[in-house]
């Protein structure tokens, strides 16, 4: 067989030329993270390990891994073992810091391992972390329970007023972290006002005692949100919500500066949160390509729903970015657009019924969902939020369980709260199984 014909064919497509929604079905037209020119999707590898022709092609493999500077722009890797770096990983990384304008990505195993993997890189013994008072579960267990252990200092504020972080910021200070829109509240932080306080914090502080900008987008997606663009330092995905959208594979990830890609890369292979092949390869085939169509139907329906509920005479308040009832709603449409600059609100709701006392309201709260979770053909009670299903949850009680009961409204949290993640179904269905529920109050 003659060179003309092994030789791999090269593209002639400029993909720049191209939209952004385009992009998530195609990806990079053309990778050498591997050869699959004739796959129309990248095939699924099996294998965790991967054969070597020498030792001393070993011994580059090696070499190469987590050492930027020795590799070439867009050479082809040289695979080891899964946890040092796999195709579809790869390919879904440059996916992701393409739809987040990020340098690089760096995909884990939840998005629980993205978050303490970045923050890993960012802090040692000794440093202090500023973050937000209203924070998923997880990530207040993790700041609060765990990072004491090794002198690293949580401090909470309320990040919708930056001005908060001229009291609290000090020599130790690495890193301010928070979510936009908030888990599970929706409160909406003003990346760029952030940013502008981070850079005169900066100003005078040497590059080993910088602080960054971690922000956590799993509510917002890239569709809705880039806080990149935004003046963000790294951004931080669960994959199994909104861009996974399927609820079958759990995924995380961390998107910034190329400079911090060897450091990330060493600290998955060593802490082992790496994302399984086939959760890659599933996120890479089915949820980025299928984002923008279940992201933009999910907000059509949210939109109505909000306004349904903050019309309905037994709902005390709606939360929900798209409302301009909604506090910060003009940051909200300042920030949060889609691919082609709409404002683009996202697809979840936070809500209250009206009580009493905050006893009732928690007793209301309860009893709409029990009832939903056996009435409601369209309702799931269930944690987890980007899934095609509409799904229901009470903060307080599960995902957020571990603030006491007294402390809640500390952290922003209503007592009686109910978060809706809301899903693909057709709008009247949900509309008529979320009367049936208030009818019981």
């Amino acid at each position: 067989m003659s060179d003309q014909e092994t030789k791999k064919p090269e593209s002639k497509v400029d993909d720049s030329a191209y939209s952004m929604e385009t992009h998530l079905i195609y990806g990079k037209n053309v990778s050498k993270k591997w050869d699959y020119s004739h796959h129309v999707v990248p095939p699924v590898s099996n294998s965790v390990i991967f054969r070597l022709d020498s030792v001393e092609r070993g011994a580059e493999g090696f070499a190469d891994f987590a050492n930027m500077e020795s590799l070439q722009e867009d050479s082809q890797p040289i695979y080891i073992y899964d946890r040092l770096g796999e195709p579809n990983k790869d390919l879904l990384e440059e996916n992701l810091a393409y739809v987040e304008k990020g340098e690089m990505a760096v995909t884990f195993a939840t998005g629980m391992g993205a978050i303490s993997g970045i923050l890993c890189v960012l802090t040692k013994t000794g440093n202090e972390i500023i973050s937000h008072k209203t924070l998923y579960g997880c990530t207040l267990s993790l700041l609060n329970n765990w990072y004491p252990r090794y002198n690293i200092k949580n401090v909470q504020t309320d990040l919708k007023n930056a001005d908060n972080i001229d009291l609290l910021v000090n020599d130790n200070t690495r890193v301010i972290y928070f979510e936009t829109p908030s888990n599970p509240n929706l409160d909406i932080i003003d990346i760029t006002a952030i940013r502008k306080k981070v850079d005169e914090f900066n100003k005078v502080r040497p590059e080993e005692k910088r602080v960054y900008i971690v922000v956590d987008n799993t509510f917002a997606t890239p569709y809705c949100q880039r806080p990149l663009e935004l003046g963000a330092d790294f951004v931080v995905h669960s994959l199994t919500k909104g861009i996974g959208g399927f609820g079958t594979d759990m995924g995380g990830v961390v998107i910034g500066p190329k400079r911090f890609q060897d450091m990330l890369l060493i600290v998955r292979k060593d802490f082992g949160a790496v994302l399984n092949t086939k959760s890659a390869w599933t996120i890479l085939t089915y949820g980025l390509p299928t984002l923008h169509l279940r992201i933009s139907r999910q907000m059509e329906n949210a939109k109505k729903i909000a306004e349904y509920l903050s019309g309905h005479s037994k709902v005390e308040f709606v939360n929900y970015p798209g409302l301009p009832s909604t506090e910060n709603y003009e940051i909200a449409k300042r920030q949060m657009s889609d691919f082609n600059g709409n404002f683009a609100p996202g697809s979840l709701i936070y809500f209250a019924l009206k009580g009493e006392n905050i006893v009732e309201t928690r007793e209301h709260g309860r009893l709409l969902m029990n009832y939903a979770a056996k009435n409601a053909y369209t309702m799931t009670l269930a944690v987890s939020l980007g899934h095609t299903r509409t799904l229901i949850e009470h903060p307080a009680s599960m995902t957020h369980s571990l603030i006491p009961a007294e402390k809640l409204l500390d952290y922003g949290i209503d007592p009686g709260g109910i978060r809706i993640a809301v899903g693909l179904e057709n709008i009247d269905d949900l509309l008529f199984d979320l009367e049936k529920c208030l009818q019981i109050i």
